[in-house]
């Protein structure tokens, strides 16, 4: 074999090896690749407690309580259960009841979530794509027949 040949064979090798490692990888990756987990979806999974997640949906109508020192505390919502949320901080100027959020953080127990950070929608007619299809899905979403139409 040539010079030419031989590092030909080599880099062809190394190609093949990160491919194949980066094959393995994504496969590993596979269930944890996810913008957010829904309540139901946390049920249904079996999430541990101590898994750090991310967490979507509506906010419960009623729920939002404000303590002393900034700690807030309310419920995510979809059609078929509910996660009670605490959180220490300053909010989004647009969290509100009934409003989609996806809240960043780690998972204490089944039914308490524990955020560190919550992301709210940006304007009258934007939720998160997957937040509008997991409402969708189970009938809760009013979106397009509420919607004030868009001007260009």
């Amino acid at each position: 074999m040539t010079r030419k040949q031989r590092r030909l064979t080599l880099i062809g090798v190394a190609g093949c090896v990160l491919a194949v490692a980066l094959g393995l990888v994504l496969y590993a990756m596979n269930d944890t690749i996810v913008f957010f987990n829904s309540p139901a979806d946390i049920q249904a999974k079996g999430v541990q407690p101590g898994t750090r997640i991310r967490l979507g949906g509506l906010v419960k109508e009623g729920s939002v309580q404000r303590g002393a020192d900034q700690q807030i505390t309310f419920e995510v919502m979809d059609a078929e259960a509910a996660v009670k949320v605490n959180y220490k901080g300053l909010l989004p100027d647009l969290f509100r009841e009934g409003q989609g959020i996806v809240a960043e953080g780690i998972l204490e127990s089944p039914g308490v979530f524990r955020a560190d950070s919550v992301l709210a929608k940006h304007d009258e007619n934007y939720m998160p794509r997957e937040v509008a299809d997991t409402l969708k899905k189970q009938g809760h979403w009013q979106g397009e027949a509420n919607a004030a139409p868009k001007t260009q």
